[in-house]
Protein backbone atom coordinates (compact mmCIF):
# COMPACT_ATOMS: atom_id res chain seq x y z
CA UNK A 1 0.00 0.00 0.00
CA UNK A 2 1.45 3.59 -1.06
CA UNK A 3 1.47 6.36 1.34
CA UNK A 4 -1.59 7.97 1.86
CA UNK A 5 -1.79 11.26 0.34
CA UNK A 6 -1.19 14.24 2.95
CA UNK A 7 -3.09 17.06 3.52
CA UNK A 8 -1.83 19.44 5.60
CA UNK A 9 -5.06 22.35 6.84
CA UNK A 10 -3.46 25.91 8.58
CA UNK A 11 -5.78 26.79 10.92
CA UNK A 12 -8.63 25.61 12.80
CA UNK A 13 -11.57 27.74 12.35
CA UNK A 14 -14.23 27.40 10.38
CA UNK A 15 -12.24 27.35 7.15
CA UNK A 16 -9.59 25.12 8.66
CA UNK A 17 -11.92 22.66 10.61
CA UNK A 18 -14.99 22.42 7.92
CA UNK A 19 -12.19 21.55 5.72
CA UNK A 20 -11.10 18.57 7.76
CA UNK A 21 -14.55 17.29 8.80
CA UNK A 22 -15.33 17.31 4.67
CA UNK A 23 -12.45 14.64 4.05
CA UNK A 24 -13.08 12.49 7.08
CA UNK A 25 -13.73 9.77 3.94
CA UNK A 26 -11.40 10.60 1.43
CA UNK A 27 -8.35 8.53 0.94
CA UNK A 28 -5.92 11.38 2.65
CA UNK A 29 -3.65 11.58 5.94
CA UNK A 30 -5.19 15.04 7.47
CA UNK A 31 -2.97 17.23 9.81
CA UNK A 32 -4.97 19.81 11.68
CA UNK A 33 -1.82 22.46 12.73
CA UNK A 34 -3.38 25.62 14.78
CA UNK A 35 -2.09 27.93 17.38
CA UNK A 36 -4.67 27.21 19.57
CA UNK A 37 -6.28 23.96 20.67
CA UNK A 38 -9.20 24.91 20.27
CA UNK A 39 -12.23 25.77 17.46
CA UNK A 40 -13.51 29.42 18.11
CA UNK A 41 -16.97 30.47 17.01
CA UNK A 42 -16.04 34.09 16.46
CA UNK A 43 -19.55 35.46 16.29
CA UNK A 44 -20.50 35.00 19.83
CA UNK A 45 -17.36 35.78 21.77
CA UNK A 46 -18.93 39.31 22.46
CA UNK A 47 -21.36 37.52 25.04
CA UNK A 48 -18.22 35.89 26.01
CA UNK A 49 -16.79 39.39 27.15
CA UNK A 50 -20.14 40.62 28.58
CA UNK A 51 -20.83 36.84 30.84
CA UNK A 52 -23.77 35.74 29.09
CA UNK A 53 -22.06 32.05 27.68
CA UNK A 54 -18.29 30.81 29.29
CA UNK A 55 -15.75 30.36 26.86
CA UNK A 56 -15.91 26.43 26.99
CA UNK A 57 -19.07 26.77 25.31
CA UNK A 58 -18.22 28.87 22.09
CA UNK A 59 -14.40 26.93 22.24
CA UNK A 60 -14.63 23.35 22.35
CA UNK A 61 -11.27 21.52 21.63
CA UNK A 62 -10.32 20.59 18.12
CA UNK A 63 -8.96 16.91 19.12
CA UNK A 64 -12.53 16.41 20.65
CA UNK A 65 -14.09 17.46 17.51
CA UNK A 66 -12.11 15.47 15.42
CA UNK A 67 -11.57 12.47 17.51
CA UNK A 68 -13.63 9.91 15.77
CA UNK A 69 -12.17 11.17 12.52
CA UNK A 70 -9.34 8.13 11.70
CA UNK A 71 -7.54 10.19 9.53
CA UNK A 72 -7.25 13.42 11.27
CA UNK A 73 -4.91 14.22 13.12
CA UNK A 74 -3.68 17.77 15.28
CA UNK A 75 -1.16 19.53 15.97
CA UNK A 76 -0.31 22.38 18.38
CA UNK A 77 1.97 25.26 16.78
CA UNK A 78 2.49 28.66 15.47
CA UNK A 79 2.91 28.77 11.48
CA UNK A 80 6.21 30.31 11.10
CA UNK A 81 6.78 29.78 7.77
CA UNK A 82 5.39 28.17 4.04
CA UNK A 83 8.00 27.08 1.71
CA UNK A 84 5.83 26.29 -1.28
CA UNK A 85 9.31 24.80 -3.22
CA UNK A 86 9.99 22.12 -1.08
CA UNK A 87 5.98 21.75 0.09
CA UNK A 88 6.36 21.90 3.94
CA UNK A 89 5.20 24.07 6.48
CA UNK A 90 6.95 24.98 9.45
CA UNK A 91 5.55 25.37 12.83
CA UNK A 92 7.15 26.70 16.36
CA UNK A 93 5.75 25.32 19.92
CA UNK A 94 7.37 25.43 23.59
CA UNK A 95 9.17 22.23 21.86
CA UNK A 96 10.93 23.48 19.04
CA UNK A 97 10.39 23.49 15.76
CA UNK A 98 8.61 20.78 13.44
CA UNK A 99 8.45 20.75 9.79
CA UNK A 100 5.43 18.91 8.12
CA UNK A 101 5.35 17.90 4.48
CA UNK A 102 2.75 18.11 2.46
CA UNK A 103 0.96 16.82 -0.58
CA UNK A 104 -2.36 19.65 -0.40
CA UNK A 105 -1.62 22.59 1.67
CA UNK A 106 -5.34 24.43 2.86
CA UNK A 107 -4.05 27.59 4.52
CA UNK A 108 -7.49 29.03 6.94
CA UNK A 109 -5.52 30.45 9.00
CA UNK A 110 -7.75 33.84 9.78
CA UNK A 111 -6.78 37.47 10.30
CA UNK A 112 -6.59 39.08 13.33
CA UNK A 113 -7.44 42.85 14.45
CA UNK A 114 -6.39 45.90 12.27
CA UNK A 115 -5.25 49.16 13.94
CA UNK A 116 -5.05 51.24 10.57
CA UNK A 117 -1.09 51.41 11.28
CA UNK A 118 -1.64 52.61 15.01
CA UNK A 119 -0.60 49.52 17.11
CA UNK A 120 -0.10 51.10 19.79
CA UNK A 121 -3.78 51.76 20.49
CA UNK A 122 -4.26 47.64 21.38
CA UNK A 123 -2.83 48.74 24.54
CA UNK A 124 -5.86 50.24 25.87
CA UNK A 125 -8.78 49.44 23.18
CA UNK A 126 -8.78 45.35 22.97
CA UNK A 127 -10.43 43.62 19.96
CA UNK A 128 -12.92 40.90 19.50
CA UNK A 129 -10.69 38.39 18.02
CA UNK A 130 -9.81 35.46 20.63
CA UNK A 131 -10.93 33.92 24.08
CA UNK A 132 -8.18 36.06 25.54
CA UNK A 133 -9.63 39.52 24.12
CA UNK A 134 -12.62 38.45 25.32
CA UNK A 135 -11.79 37.45 28.81
CA UNK A 136 -9.63 40.52 28.83
CA UNK A 137 -12.66 42.36 27.76
CA UNK A 138 -14.83 40.73 30.81
CA UNK A 139 -12.46 41.62 33.60
CA UNK A 140 -12.29 45.80 31.73
CA UNK A 141 -16.09 45.39 31.70
CA UNK A 142 -16.95 44.16 34.97
CA UNK A 143 -14.22 45.99 37.05
CA UNK A 144 -14.85 49.41 35.69
CA UNK A 145 -18.29 48.92 37.51
CA UNK A 146 -16.23 47.90 40.63
CA UNK A 147 -13.89 51.12 40.63
CA UNK A 148 -17.31 53.04 40.31
CA UNK A 149 -18.65 51.58 43.46
CA UNK A 150 -15.52 52.46 44.93
CA UNK A 151 -14.12 56.18 43.89
CA UNK A 152 -15.31 59.16 45.96
CA UNK A 153 -14.59 61.15 43.13
CA UNK A 154 -17.83 61.53 40.80
CA UNK A 155 -15.65 62.73 37.82
CA UNK A 156 -13.63 59.53 37.61
CA UNK A 157 -16.65 57.73 38.47
CA UNK A 158 -18.31 59.28 34.85
CA UNK A 159 -15.22 58.32 32.83
CA UNK A 160 -15.16 54.99 34.54
CA UNK A 161 -18.69 54.25 33.74
CA UNK A 162 -18.12 55.74 29.95
CA UNK A 163 -17.90 53.17 27.71
CA UNK A 164 -16.71 53.37 23.84
CA UNK A 165 -17.37 50.30 21.51
CA UNK A 166 -15.57 51.41 18.12
CA UNK A 167 -16.88 49.93 14.78
CA UNK A 168 -20.55 49.67 14.05
CA UNK A 169 -20.18 46.73 12.16
CA UNK A 170 -22.47 43.75 13.76
CA UNK A 171 -19.62 42.87 16.59
CA UNK A 172 -19.76 46.70 17.67
CA UNK A 173 -23.39 46.68 17.51
CA UNK A 174 -23.78 43.42 19.60
CA UNK A 175 -21.35 44.69 21.93
CA UNK A 176 -23.04 48.18 22.47
CA UNK A 177 -26.09 46.64 22.87
CA UNK A 178 -24.85 43.87 25.60
CA UNK A 179 -23.06 46.64 27.48
CA UNK A 180 -26.55 48.16 27.75
CA UNK A 181 -28.15 45.26 28.86
CA UNK A 182 -25.93 44.80 31.53
CA UNK A 183 -26.06 48.77 32.77
CA UNK A 184 -29.94 49.25 32.65
CA UNK A 185 -30.55 45.82 33.29
CA UNK A 186 -28.30 42.97 34.54
CA UNK A 187 -26.39 45.29 37.32
CA UNK A 188 -29.46 47.43 37.75
CA UNK A 189 -29.91 46.07 41.50
CA UNK A 190 -26.19 45.59 42.66
CA UNK A 191 -24.35 48.43 43.39
CA UNK A 192 -25.32 51.20 46.60
CA UNK A 193 -23.26 53.85 45.42
CA UNK A 194 -23.38 54.24 41.81
CA UNK A 195 -26.04 53.73 39.38
CA UNK A 196 -25.43 51.70 36.69
CA UNK A 197 -28.10 52.51 34.41
CA UNK A 198 -26.63 56.31 34.06
CA UNK A 199 -23.28 54.73 32.39
CA UNK A 200 -22.34 56.12 28.97
CA UNK A 201 -21.99 53.78 26.68
CA UNK A 202 -20.89 55.32 22.58
CA UNK A 203 -21.09 53.70 19.75
CA UNK A 204 -18.90 54.87 16.96
CA UNK A 205 -17.59 54.92 13.24
CA UNK A 206 -16.26 56.27 10.83
CA UNK A 207 -18.39 54.76 8.27
CA UNK A 208 -21.89 57.20 7.82
CA UNK A 209 -24.51 54.17 9.08
CA UNK A 210 -24.62 51.51 11.58
CA UNK A 211 -24.62 47.83 10.04
CA UNK A 212 -23.77 49.80 6.55
CA UNK A 213 -23.55 46.49 4.38
CA UNK A 214 -27.59 45.72 5.42
CA UNK A 215 -28.95 47.95 3.81
CA UNK A 216 -30.82 51.64 4.88
CA UNK A 217 -34.17 50.01 5.84
CA UNK A 218 -32.23 47.66 8.88
CA UNK A 219 -29.55 50.07 9.27
CA UNK A 220 -32.17 52.53 10.69
CA UNK A 221 -34.06 50.02 12.50
CA UNK A 222 -30.41 49.02 14.74
CA UNK A 223 -29.72 52.41 15.04
CA UNK A 224 -33.22 53.58 16.64
CA UNK A 225 -32.97 50.62 18.52
CA UNK A 226 -29.81 51.48 20.10
CA UNK A 227 -30.70 54.61 20.65
CA UNK A 228 -33.72 53.32 22.52
CA UNK A 229 -31.66 51.44 24.67
CA UNK A 230 -28.98 54.65 25.69
CA UNK A 231 -26.36 54.08 23.23
CA UNK A 232 -25.25 57.27 21.94
CA UNK A 233 -24.49 56.53 18.34
CA UNK A 234 -21.45 58.83 16.68
CA UNK A 235 -20.94 57.89 12.65
CA UNK A 236 -18.60 59.77 10.53
CA UNK A 237 -15.98 60.07 13.30
CA UNK A 238 -12.30 59.16 12.90
CA UNK A 239 -10.66 57.58 16.20
CA UNK A 240 -7.14 59.59 15.52
CA UNK A 241 -5.43 58.40 19.78
CA UNK A 242 -6.09 56.33 21.73
CA UNK A 243 -4.58 56.19 25.43
CA UNK A 244 -5.80 54.48 28.86
CA UNK A 245 -7.78 57.18 30.14
CA UNK A 246 -10.05 57.77 26.64
CA UNK A 247 -9.89 58.76 22.98
CA UNK A 248 -9.76 61.88 20.78
CA UNK A 249 -11.82 61.38 17.17
CA UNK A 250 -11.64 63.87 14.46
CA UNK A 251 -15.03 64.27 12.48
CA UNK A 252 -15.57 65.43 8.51
CA UNK A 253 -14.66 68.72 9.49
CA UNK A 254 -11.13 67.90 11.32
CA UNK A 255 -12.44 69.41 14.51
CA UNK A 256 -11.12 67.06 16.96
CA UNK A 257 -12.95 66.14 20.18
CA UNK A 258 -11.90 64.07 23.60
CA UNK A 259 -14.41 61.36 24.92
CA UNK A 260 -13.22 60.05 28.42
CA UNK A 261 -13.05 56.36 28.97
CA UNK A 262 -11.58 53.87 30.90
CA UNK A 263 -13.39 50.87 29.03
CA UNK A 264 -12.76 51.02 25.32
CA UNK A 265 -13.56 47.82 22.84
CA UNK A 266 -11.85 48.08 19.12
CA UNK A 267 -14.81 46.37 16.73
CA UNK A 268 -13.14 47.96 13.88
CA UNK A 269 -10.79 46.80 10.98
CA UNK A 270 -9.25 42.93 10.12
CA UNK A 271 -5.77 42.42 8.39
CA UNK A 272 -5.21 39.29 7.51
CA UNK A 273 -2.86 36.57 8.98
CA UNK A 274 1.01 37.41 7.95
CA UNK A 275 1.06 34.07 6.15
CA UNK A 276 -0.63 35.48 3.38
CA UNK A 277 2.24 37.74 2.54
CA UNK A 278 4.65 34.43 2.65
CA UNK A 279 2.62 33.17 -0.31
CA UNK A 280 1.99 36.17 -2.29
CA UNK A 281 5.79 36.87 -2.41
CA UNK A 282 6.04 32.96 -3.55
CA UNK A 283 3.41 33.02 -5.78
CA UNK A 284 3.61 36.33 -7.40
CA UNK A 285 -0.28 36.44 -6.05
CA UNK A 286 -1.28 39.67 -5.31
CA UNK A 287 -2.77 41.20 -2.03
CA UNK A 288 -5.39 43.12 -1.15
CA UNK A 289 -5.23 45.96 1.68
CA UNK A 290 -6.25 43.93 4.11
CA UNK A 291 -3.61 41.53 3.31
CA UNK A 292 -5.67 38.84 2.12
CA UNK A 293 -4.53 36.78 -1.22
CA UNK A 294 -6.04 37.37 -4.82
CA UNK A 295 -6.53 33.09 -5.46
CA UNK A 296 -8.15 31.74 -8.65
CA UNK A 297 -11.47 31.00 -8.96
CA UNK A 298 -11.24 27.63 -7.78
CA UNK A 299 -9.72 29.03 -4.39
CA UNK A 300 -6.15 27.79 -4.85
CA UNK A 301 -3.16 29.86 -5.14
CA UNK A 302 -2.13 31.27 -8.88
CA UNK A 303 0.55 28.45 -10.07
CA UNK A 304 0.18 26.67 -7.36
CA UNK A 305 -3.05 24.42 -7.55
CA UNK A 306 -1.64 22.13 -4.79
CA UNK A 307 -2.44 24.96 -2.34
CA UNK A 308 -6.11 25.81 -1.14
CA UNK A 309 -6.24 29.45 0.34
CA UNK A 310 -9.53 30.12 2.14
CA UNK A 311 -11.58 32.36 4.77
CA UNK A 312 -9.84 35.85 5.82
CA UNK A 313 -7.30 34.63 4.13
CA UNK A 314 -8.46 34.61 0.47
CA UNK A 315 -10.29 37.41 -1.70
CA UNK A 316 -12.47 36.37 -4.71
CA UNK A 317 -15.42 37.90 -6.45
CA UNK A 318 -15.77 40.99 -3.72
CA UNK A 319 -17.15 37.63 -1.13
CA UNK A 320 -17.64 39.09 2.51
CA UNK A 321 -15.84 37.99 5.48
CA UNK A 322 -18.06 35.98 6.90
CA UNK A 323 -18.21 32.40 8.58
CA UNK A 324 -20.27 31.09 5.69
CA UNK A 325 -17.84 31.81 2.90
CA UNK A 326 -15.30 29.86 5.06
CA UNK A 327 -17.36 26.49 5.62
CA UNK A 328 -18.74 26.83 1.86
CA UNK A 329 -15.08 27.36 0.86
CA UNK A 330 -13.92 24.69 2.79
CA UNK A 331 -16.32 22.45 1.35
CA UNK A 332 -15.28 23.07 -2.15
CA UNK A 333 -11.72 22.38 -1.58
CA UNK A 334 -12.51 19.02 -0.07
CA UNK A 335 -14.93 18.43 -3.16
CA UNK A 336 -11.45 19.21 -5.54
CA UNK A 337 -9.18 17.24 -3.74
CA UNK A 338 -10.86 14.31 -3.70
CA UNK A 339 -12.14 15.13 -7.22
CA UNK A 340 -8.32 14.98 -8.27
CA UNK A 341 -7.37 11.84 -6.32
CA UNK A 342 -10.37 9.82 -8.17
CA UNK A 343 -8.52 10.90 -10.93
CA UNK A 344 -12.03 13.03 -11.92
CA UNK A 345 -11.73 16.79 -13.21
CA UNK A 346 -11.22 19.64 -10.55
CA UNK A 347 -10.59 23.36 -10.98
CA UNK A 348 -14.19 23.65 -10.90
CA UNK A 349 -15.05 27.29 -9.68
CA UNK A 350 -16.11 28.24 -6.40
CA UNK A 351 -19.75 30.54 -6.35
CA UNK A 352 -20.70 31.55 -2.75
CA UNK A 353 -23.88 31.29 -1.89
CA UNK A 354 -25.10 34.31 -0.03
CA UNK A 355 -27.14 32.46 3.43
CA UNK A 356 -28.19 35.95 4.45
CA UNK A 357 -26.44 37.73 7.46
CA UNK A 358 -28.00 38.97 10.95
CA UNK A 359 -26.71 40.69 14.16
CA UNK A 360 -28.59 41.45 17.68
CA UNK A 361 -28.89 44.37 19.23
CA UNK A 362 -30.65 43.45 22.20
CA UNK A 363 -31.96 40.51 24.10
CA UNK A 364 -35.35 39.56 21.86
CA UNK A 365 -34.07 42.41 18.80
CA UNK A 366 -32.18 41.38 16.07
CA UNK A 367 -31.66 42.67 12.37
CA UNK A 368 -31.39 39.80 9.68
CA UNK A 369 -30.71 40.33 5.57
CA UNK A 370 -31.94 37.01 4.16
CA UNK A 371 -32.04 37.35 0.43
CA UNK A 372 -34.68 39.67 -0.29
CA UNK A 373 -36.41 39.69 2.98
CA UNK A 374 -35.43 42.53 5.35
CA UNK A 375 -36.46 41.55 8.73
CA UNK A 376 -35.78 42.86 12.62
CA UNK A 377 -37.23 42.43 15.95
CA UNK A 378 -38.35 39.38 17.49
CA UNK A 379 -38.53 37.20 14.42
CA UNK A 380 -35.38 38.10 13.42
CA UNK A 381 -34.08 37.38 16.76
CA UNK A 382 -35.59 33.94 16.71
CA UNK A 383 -33.99 32.93 13.34
CA UNK A 384 -30.94 34.40 14.90
CA UNK A 385 -30.94 32.23 18.15
CA UNK A 386 -31.81 29.00 15.81
CA UNK A 387 -28.75 29.37 13.45
CA UNK A 388 -26.25 29.88 15.94
CA UNK A 389 -27.96 26.56 17.79
CA UNK A 390 -27.07 25.26 14.55
CA UNK A 391 -23.60 25.80 14.09
CA UNK A 392 -22.71 25.82 17.63
CA UNK A 393 -20.05 22.74 17.53
CA UNK A 394 -21.23 20.01 20.18
CA UNK A 395 -24.82 18.96 22.20
CA UNK A 396 -23.28 19.42 25.15
CA UNK A 397 -22.39 23.36 23.93
CA UNK A 398 -25.96 23.77 22.46
CA UNK A 399 -27.75 22.69 25.30
CA UNK A 400 -25.38 24.65 27.81
CA UNK A 401 -25.82 28.02 25.64
CA UNK A 402 -29.72 27.53 25.65
CA UNK A 403 -29.63 27.85 29.28
CA UNK A 404 -27.47 30.73 29.91
CA UNK A 405 -29.57 32.63 27.35
CA UNK A 406 -32.44 31.51 29.01
CA UNK A 407 -30.74 32.74 32.31
CA UNK A 408 -29.58 36.11 30.70
CA UNK A 409 -32.57 36.99 28.42
CA UNK A 410 -35.39 35.81 29.95
CA UNK A 411 -34.11 36.65 33.70
CA UNK A 412 -31.60 39.38 34.70
CA UNK A 413 -28.16 36.86 35.58
CA UNK A 414 -25.32 36.50 34.12
CA UNK A 415 -23.66 33.62 34.75
CA UNK A 416 -20.25 33.90 33.85
CA UNK A 417 -19.30 37.36 35.62
CA UNK A 418 -16.09 35.69 37.35
CA UNK A 419 -12.91 38.21 36.18
CA UNK A 420 -9.60 37.71 36.87
CA UNK A 421 -6.23 40.51 37.11
CA UNK A 422 -4.58 37.55 34.96
CA UNK A 423 -7.14 37.80 32.39
CA UNK A 424 -6.77 41.46 32.05
CA UNK A 425 -3.00 41.95 32.33
CA UNK A 426 -2.01 38.59 30.77
CA UNK A 427 -1.99 39.87 26.97
CA UNK A 428 0.11 42.70 27.26
CA UNK A 429 2.29 40.72 29.45
CA UNK A 430 3.03 38.29 26.59
CA UNK A 431 3.19 41.08 24.16
CA UNK A 432 5.87 42.32 26.90
CA UNK A 433 7.79 38.94 26.85
CA UNK A 434 7.64 38.36 23.35
CA UNK A 435 9.27 42.22 22.69
CA UNK A 436 12.11 41.42 25.11
CA UNK A 437 12.67 38.04 23.30
CA UNK A 438 10.92 36.99 20.14
CA UNK A 439 12.45 34.29 19.34
CA UNK A 440 10.22 32.72 22.06
CA UNK A 441 6.62 30.82 21.26
CA UNK A 442 4.26 32.80 22.78
CA UNK A 443 6.46 34.25 25.22
CA UNK A 444 7.75 30.30 26.51
CA UNK A 445 11.03 29.16 25.37
CA UNK A 446 11.59 25.33 24.35
CA UNK A 447 11.12 23.26 27.66
CA UNK A 448 14.93 22.34 28.28
CA UNK A 449 15.86 19.09 28.19
CA UNK A 450 12.47 17.69 26.47
CA UNK A 451 13.22 16.20 22.79
CA UNK A 452 10.56 17.48 20.38
CA UNK A 453 7.72 14.48 19.69
CA UNK A 454 8.35 12.30 16.07
CA UNK A 455 5.24 10.81 14.72
CA UNK A 456 4.70 9.47 11.24
CA UNK A 457 5.04 12.08 8.26
CA UNK A 458 6.56 14.62 10.53
CA UNK A 459 10.19 15.94 10.37
CA UNK A 460 10.47 17.95 14.03
CA UNK A 461 13.69 19.11 15.53
CA UNK A 462 13.70 20.81 19.13
CA UNK A 463 16.79 23.46 19.53
CA UNK A 464 17.93 24.06 23.07
CA UNK A 465 17.56 27.81 22.48
CA UNK A 466 15.25 29.52 20.88
CA UNK A 467 12.69 27.96 18.16
CA UNK A 468 14.08 28.21 14.59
Amino acid sequence: MGTPHRVVIIGSGFGGLFAAKHLRRAPVEVTVIARTAHHLFQPLLYQVATGVLSEGEIAPATREILRRQKNARVLLGDVTDIDLANKTVTSTSPLGTTVTEYDTLIVAAGAGQSYFGNDRFADYAPGMKSIDDALELRGRIFGVFELAELTKDPEMARKLLTFVVVGAGPTGVEMAGQIAELSRRTLQRDFRNIDPSQARIVLLDAAPAVLGTFGDKLSKAARRRLEKMGVEVAMDLKVVDVDAEGVVVEGKDGARTRIDSYCKVWAAGVAASPLGKQLAEQSGAELDRAGRVKVQPDLTLPGHPEVFVLGDMATLNDYPGVAQVAMQGAKHAAKQITARLEGKPDGAPFHYRDKGSMATVSRFHAVASIGPLRLSGFLAWLIWLVIHLVYLIGFKNRVTALLHWAVSFIGRGRSERTATLQQVMGRRAMEKMRADDPGHWAGLGPLEGVPAPTTDGVRSSASSGRPA
